[in-house]
């Protein structure tokens, strides 16, 4: 380093200090930064928690990868079964990324009490079945133990719970119904446990229980199931191991997976994927913006300190880097306010659950955070990067001044 541009930046620093924390126009750039990036760490943070939560809460209902029949069914009710004798489940375990394969088998009901009805869709499984994925949405009593002297106990949502006057340890009637012309069957469930999702359509239709009712009332054998629910453990791999699984399976059967079933869904989740670029190109835009301006006014301040540091013999790109350097000196202070905010908030968020959200239009209660550090390091690093390189720009009003005129007016 020259003696010149050791001398400038001992100068600038000295002064730009000073100006970071008097000037207007500097404290305004550092606060339009830390606001910059707490808004970007945030939207990144709930819209993939948001994300995340509704793919982890849908497949919990239904694993990542549905397997029936090939039919027209549309309905979420089982009408032709499976055979699990015949079918290729050693195969399907294989499958890279298939992490579990559970049975599974739905009947339409009506849940009928003194005091009011519900229609419901029961949602029979076995005793392979994953109860982990439900069991975070457990709000009271347990998950239901299916022996052989029992096999009636179900979990219930908070939400028919409570329009059918219904807690942990009461029974009640459920009505199937059979082929056209004969009576209903009639099965008498009791309660174990009551879980909450936050998600409508799911809380507001299923019950869950013991498979072997709907093979009785079906007139099924044991070997015969609804559908197999397949669970992965890479989501982004979803398309490829759905395709994989559907080449693994017998051409009578059909594989879908949940980005398919609930289209509508995961297109609306699309969307936050927009509007989380929206908000970081705005952040950006303000940020630099901003920082442009503080620049401007660091270089005009210090007019007549840079015609005699080129009356000395500095170079402009020396004296420009000077600047730039102390303007990422002020990004750096916006960051670390920012950084520091946005975490204790997201934090604050995650385990407090202060910001509520409609279930009906979000399909969660409390808005959900996803706190990655990879994304908060890359937002950090990608902000200084954009607003250093847009500052050289601005910078370029320093090799128009003087040193001649710029001394002269001192």
């Amino acid at each position: 380093m020259n003696l010149e541009y050791f001398i400038a930046k001992r100068l600038i620093n000295a002064k730009s200090y000073k100006s970071s924390v008097s000037s207007p126009i500097i404290k305004i750039a550092i606060l339009a930064i830390t606001i910059s990036i707490v808004m970007m760490i945030m939207s990144v943070a709930t819209g993939i928690g948001l994300q995340q939560k509704i793919r982890e809460k849908i497949s919990a209902f239904n694993g990542q990868i549905i397997i029936s029949n090939f039919d027209d069914n549309q309905s979420q009710v089982t009408v032709e079964p499976l055979s699990e004798t015949t079918f290729p489940i050693q195969q399907l375990k294989k499958i890279e990324h298939v992490s579990h394969v559970q049975s599974i088998a739905t009947k339409a009901g009506l849940i009928r009490t003194a005091s009011a009805f519900e229609g419901i869709i029961f949602k029979g499984v076995d005793t392979k079945y994953d109860w982990k994925n439900l069991n975070e949405f457990l709000v009271e009593g347990r998950l239901p133990k299916f022996s052989e002297e029992d096999i009636n106990e179900v979990l219930i949502s908070k939400y028919l719970a409570n329009r059918l006057h219904l807690k942990v340890g009461d029974r009640f009637n459920t009505f199937f119904m059979k082929e056209q012309g004969k009576l209903p069957s009639v099965r008498k469930f009791k309660i174990a446990g009551i879980y909450n999702s936050g998600f409508q359509d799911f809380d507001a239709n299923y019950v869950i229980g013991n498979i072997e009712h709907v093979q009785r009332i079906n007139k099924w054998t044991k070997n015969q199931i609804g559908a197999y629910e397949v669970f992965i453990d890479d989501f982004d791999k979803l398309d490829e191991i759905a395709e994989h699984v559907y080449r693994t399976i017998p051409p009578t059967y059909n594989s879908t997976p949940i980005s398919q079933k609930y289209y509508s869904i995961f297109e609306w989740l699309k969307l936050f994927d927009f509007n989380i670029i929206v908000v970081l190109i705005i952040m950006i835009v303000v940020a630099t913006i901003n920082m442009v301006v503080a620049l401007l006014v660091l270089i005009l301040e210090r007019t007549q300190l840079i015609g005699l540091l080129k009356a000395i013999g500095a170079n402009n790109w020396s004296i420009r880097k000077i600047f730039i350097y102390n303007a990422v000196y002020l990004i750096g202070r916006g960051l670390l306010w920012g950084n520091g905010i946005a975490l204790v908030l997201l934090y604050v968020q995650r385990y407090f659950g202060i910001v509520k959200l409609n279930p009906e239009s979000y399909y969660v209660n409390v808005a959900p955070v996803d706190i990655n550090w990879f994304y908060i390091i890359l937002l950090n690093i990608g902000t200084v990067i954009i607003c250093g390189l847009v500052l050289i720009i601005p910078s370029y009003i320093i090799t128009k001044v003087s040193p001649v005129k710029a001394l002269k007016f001192d």
